[in-house]
């Protein structure tokens, strides 16, 4: 099935719950290497991708829309112009697979959704976007299924670690160096980022002092 991917992204001073281990710089760099994972996992597909972005930016292997309104009012402008299914996925989901994305758009309910960490939604697979609108922020996977329920559309709630474990926190990094597979991973290695089971826990450490 042929799909079209929503990815928004924040270009400049993105993920500052990670301030804490990464410099501006640094977040904004790690924050484009996950994205470039997201992508070439949706490319792997067979797919192409728009990435919706609060500021000017550059990527040869997306098509790139500037919204500068919030989250929510930036993918409702986009989805009424759809003329295929949408996946929606979010930028910072740097363990996602091309297996695990056919998993989602290969669904036979007329919306996918996985939820993330805390009642969020990471992942949005819509085969009618243009009638559908997201609410983002706080309890999303409960307000998304509540819209999917109000306009009478099958739903799939896909359960995966994979696509569930979105990068905001510190700890964030522990699941995507144990498990994670693509350049985001690597990254944190080159970067000075390793595992430690000292404490009896797997911890991450940043040369010799643990961070999450």
């Amino acid at each position: 099935m042929y799909f079209h991917a929503l990815i928004p992204f924040r270009p400049v001073n993105p993920k500052t719950r990670l301030s804490g281990v990464l410099s501006e710089e640094e977040r904004e760099e790690f924050a484009q290497v996950m994205l470039g994972d997201v992508i070439s996992a949706v490319r792997r597909t067979g797919c192409t991708a728009t990435l919706l972005c609060t500021s000017k930016y550059e990527c040869r292997d997306a098509l790139v829309a500037i919204r500068r309104e919030g989250l929510n009012e930036a993918i409702n402008w986009a989805l009424p112009q759809f003329h295929c299914p949408a996946l929606i996925i979010m930028s910072d989901l740097p363990m996602v697979t091309p297996g695990s994305l056919q998993r989602v758009v290969s669904t036979k309910a007329d919306m996918a959704i996985v939820p993330g960490l805390g009642g969020g939604t990471n992942i949005l697979f819509i085969k009618n976007p243009e009638k559908f609108h997201v609410e983002y922020y706080g309890f999303s996977f409960r307000r998304h299924l509540q819209i999917a329920e109000e306009l009478g559309m099958s739903v799939e709630i896909i359960d995966s670690m994979r696509m569930s474990t979105d990068v905001d926190e510190p700890s964030d990094l522990v699941e995507l160096m144990i498990h994670g597979h693509g350049n985001a991973r690597e990254w944190l290695y080159n970067h000075g980022f390793s595992l430690s089971t000292e404490s009896g826990r797997v911890r991450v450490v940043r040369e010799g002092v643990e961070v999450a």
